[in-house]
């Protein structure tokens, strides 16, 4: 089991407040939030899968340089329809355009969080699940582009806020759609005996 010296930190290297937020539901506060900067263009033909790993990991290698000692969680949601990824994007012609793609079909939703602490743990993981809109309607979209809530998300909406009601089904982790598998991190940093402490 993990022991932990007095010292140590929790990190959260993430920009989404939706993720500190989920934290906090299992009572789990991060010492400090980091926000890393990167590059968040996909490659050529880039792979989803590959692509949210390669992003948990960019931010790692970045919020490592300034806390190396300290427990890190870095992670990365998209939405993505077969390959092709849906962007989070501020452009209301974008948006729209993702939510008419979006409608009516199911699409996949995968966060990778990346887990790390100094000849302790370095673990990555990703998390899938599926989700179902229904068929929006002209006057649908335009509400919801007037919410305003989907600028800078994922797939360009929210599901823990008014897109929810255009949701008719999910598999999987429904905190997964919202930015962190909660199950899946807290069973990550109980196989370490990181609450045997607390």
């Amino acid at each position: 089991m993990l022991s932990y010296p007095k010292n140590l930190k929790f990190i959260l290297g993430s920009a989404s407040p939706r993720r500190f937020e989920l934290l906090k539901q299992i009572n789990l506060y991060p010492n400090e939030v980091y926000k890393p900067q990167i590059n968040e263009e996909p490659k050529k033909k880039e792979l989803p899968i590959f692509y949210v790993k390669r992003m948990a990991q960019e931010k790692m290698k970045i919020v490592q340089k300034k806390f190396p000692n300290d427990l890190i969680l870095t992670a990365d949601t998209i939405v993505y329809v077969g390959r092709r990824i849906i962007d989070k994007t501020d452009e209301k012609s974008k948006a729209i355009k993702f939510l008419k793609l979006l409608s009516g079909r199911r699409h996949k939703v995968s966060t990778a969080f990346n887990l790390y602490c100094k000849d302790k743990i370095d673990s990555l993981r990703v998390v899938t699940s599926i989700v179902k809109m229904k068929r929006l309607t002209e006057h649908e979209i335009k509400s919801y582009i007037e919410t305003n809530e989907w600028k800078g998300m994922a797939g360009a909406y929210g599901i823990q806020g008014s897109a929810e009601k255009f949701i008719q089904f999910i598999s999987g982790s429904y905190t997964n759609i919202v930015g962190l598998p909660l199950n899946q991190v807290y069973g990550s940093l109980d196989s370490i005996g990181y609450f045997n402490d607390k």
